[in-house]
């Protein structure tokens, strides 16, 4: 089975559509959580992934959206861009986000927004929090997304590694378990703006499993348009041209 994995889509509809062109043939389409928040097309990108027929989890920002999940943390510019969010949602994206579970579990795969051990807040930066978190789910691999950083942690014999997520040759998930960020469609933190989304392919008795990390340009300056036109904070506008 192939996969698209697409994550922290973040209401930018232009990095979406990049995205969408650039899919080879996939079975289905998983979205790791914040679909909505900080960009200005949120019942468009909803619209898209219906039509894809994505197979998405609950993120921080979309509960904030729909206000089942408290944006008390967010810092200003989030909360201002999820301010804006509640209001400009229609009713079919209202009712898309109430749907969407904290945790999916599919086979050897499992795919939460934050964490195995808090779904919906918890950013895994490091081996030694991907280490907690090996104990927090039981398939083999786990998919998540939250820190807009593309990474594999593999835990092998009681050791756990980090590995970049780097647009290339795919990565071999041979033995042991794995974590695996596939990095953010629409707001991308690792200097570099182009939108990441990654393939995973699930092998059978003859082939084994892999992830591959791509990178996709997209109109960047249509959606910094598009926020200024709806006063979304500035920093949220400038971020997007460095990937930051």
């Amino acid at each position: 089975m192939r996969i698209a994995v697409l994550s922290d889509i973040h209401s930018n509809l232009p990095a979406l559509e990049a995205v969408r062109a650039d899919l080879p043939q996939v079975d289905e389409v998983w979205v790791l959580g914040d679909i909505v928040g900080y960009g200005p097309q949120p019942n468009e990108v909803i619209g898209v992934l219906q039509q894809l027929g994505a197979r998405s989890v609950l993120g921080n920002h979309d509960g904030a959206a729909i206000e089942t999940v408290d944006a008390a943390y967010f810092n200003p510019d989030a909360r201002a861009a999820i301010e804006w969010t509640r209001d400009a949602l229609d009713g079919n994206a209202r009712a898309y986000i109430a749907t969407l579970p904290e945790m999916r579990r599919d086979g050897e795969v499992t795919a939460v927004h934050g964490s195995p051990r808090d779904p919906i807040w918890e950013y895994i930066t490091s081996p030694g929090v991907a280490a907690a978190n090996f104990h927090a789910f039981d398939t083999r691999l786990c998919l998540f997304g939250h820190t807009h950083l593309p990474v594999v942690f593999r835990e092998l014999d009681g050791e756990v590694e980090a590995l970049p997520g780097v647009a290339g040759p795919a990565v071999e998930l041979d033995r042991g378990r794995w974590l695996v960020n596939p990095g953010s469609v629409g707001q991308p933190r690792d200097g570099i703006p182009d939108a990441a989304y990654a393939i995973l392919e699930l092998g059978d008795r003859t082939a084994g499993d892999s992830i591959e990390f791509r990178r996709v340009p997209y109109e960047i300056g249509r959606t910094q348009q598009l926020m200024r036109e709806r006063e979304l904070p500035n920093r949220l506008v400038e971020r997007l041209s460095y990937g930051r």
